[in-house]
């Protein structure tokens, strides 16, 4: 639900992590309106709330609980304008906020797409009208993402595109892809890539491999990711561009990305929860909700995803919302389309790192909160005096099980319904305004 601006919000008795600053202490935070005022451990210590607690002030006790930067997801798919059926901005911002997700930056891949600036000032507009969470866009790479001619860069970075994607296609022409680096380099802005070579993988609906083979599906290999990153990296070199791989799912990419980074190219990928929570077996007998692109990739993959969360290749975790309505998904797997919801589901499955002692507490935080937001040069991600008081306060040993129907999204294809997991979002709070109160 959402509240009124307040004028002045005492939290206090909460756990503060702040991972652009360090900061893991108890202690408490001060909101005065859209901003935090002040934080820090010693703020409201003496007394049941403090001796220094301002005069009328709303206080809010966070029994203890986790308060953080709320979470940046730099990979969703709202669906609007042209599939409203699957998702709308309003929607899929309820199930942002219920996600704890403060900021989001939307794809391009609407109808029509996001390849000038009027679809962009109508995301931007109708973002405001709804006014839950914020709302960032992606302008398109080329004009209708058909992979030919590049978009009018300038323009869109103008008008507010905060990088450029042709969001879940890959630009498959290398001559493209290096026109895309220079001129996106010009702005310094991003540039995004889908990295899957389309003719390897334009017939397959999961990972290549024995499982495929037993179900007599048509298999995508893992080279078709590699490919793409090579041969990218290598347009990086001529360009001296800034480019980002998004949804990394193979060992091979990541070490291609890796090797690059250690050269000193600026160069950077994310992944999504599917990535080191689930592997291909979870298509089982043709689960289609199970069926995500990239495809859900073997066990070696998978812990290779992992082992590159640890070691930092992977900057960023991104919930790679996909919302597809019950006649995309409940049809043969083959004919099913690719995609799962996860705005809401991304804090609680990126917590697994935590309790399963793969990441530190505010290692895993940075990948959902300042790093999205410095790739993308976004003024949010930190919980610090004068910043913007977009927080999340969430339970972090609280146990609960996932319900599709539970969910906020508008479409509820998620490949994770019935997985217990370990956090629970309790409040989510956007330039000093409650937009979402845990109700259980």
């Amino acid at each position: 639900m959402a509240g009124a601006v307040r004028g002045r919000v005492a939290y206090v008795n909460a756990r503060l992590l702040d991972p652009a600053s360090g900061l893991d202490a108890p202690g408490g935070l001060l909101v005065d309106g859209e901003h935090i005022a002040d934080l820090g451990p010693g703020l409201f210590k003496a007394g049941k709330f403090g001796a220094g607690l301002p005069d009328d002030v709303e206080v809010v006790d966070c029994g203890g609980h986790c308060l953080a930067p709320g979470l940046v997801d730099m990979r969703v798919q709202l669906r609007e304008p042209g599939e409203e059926q699957k998702e709308t901005i309003q929607s899929g911002s309820r199930a942002a906020a219920a996600g704890g997700v403060t900021a989001m930056v939307c794809l391009p891949n609407t109808e029509p797409a996001i390849d000038g600036v009027a679809v962009l000032e109508f995301v931007a507009r109708r973002a405001r009208e709804v006014k839950l969470v914020k709302i960032f866009a992606y302008g398109a790479i080329t004009n209708g993402m058909a992979g030919e001619e590049i978009t009018e860069m300038g323009l869109l970075a103008e008008a507010g595109a905060v990088a450029f994607t042709d969001g879940v296609r890959a630009v498959e022409s290398a001559v493209v892809m290096r026109r895309a680096l220079a001129y996106a380099n010009a702005f310094d802005k991003l540039v995004i890539q889908h990295p899957e070579e389309p003719r390897l993988a334009e017939e397959g609906v999961m990972n290549e491999g024995e499982i495929a083979t037993r179900l007599g599906l048509a298999g995508i290999p893992g080279a078709a990711e590699a490919i793409i990153v090579e041969r990218d990296l290598r347009l990086v070199a001529l360009t001296g561009g800034r480019y980002h791989a998004a949804h990394l799912s193979t060992a091979d990419a990541l070490q291609t990305i890796r090797a690059a980074r250690d050269q000193g190219h600026r160069v950077s990928c994310d992944t999504a929860p599917p990535y080191f929570a689930l592997n291909e077996t979870a298509v089982g007998d043709y689960r289609t909700f199970a069926k995500v692109s990239p495809p859900l990739r073997a066990e070696e993959d998978r812990r290779a995803v992992v082992e590159a969360l640890k070691d930092g290749t992977i900057a960023a975790i991104a919930s790679d919302h996909a919302p597809q309505d019950q006649d995309s998904k409940r049809v043969p797997f083959t004919q099913a389309e690719f995609g799962m919801v996860g705005l809401e589901t991304l804090l609680p499955l990126a917590l697994e790192l935590y309790h399963n002692s793969h990441l530190g507490l505010l290692d895993l935080l940075a990948k959902m909160t300042c790093n999205p937001a410095d790739l993308l040069g976004l003024p949010v991600g930190r919980m610090a005096k004068g910043a913007a008081a977009d927080l999340v306060l969430f339970d972090l040993d609280r146990g609960w099980q996932i319900e599709e129907p539970k969910l906020h999204s508008k479409s509820k294809n998620s490949p994770f319904d019935g997985r217990p997991v370990q956090g629970r979002v309790l409040l989510t709070v956007v330039d000093g305004r409650a937009v979402y109160r845990d109700q259980d």
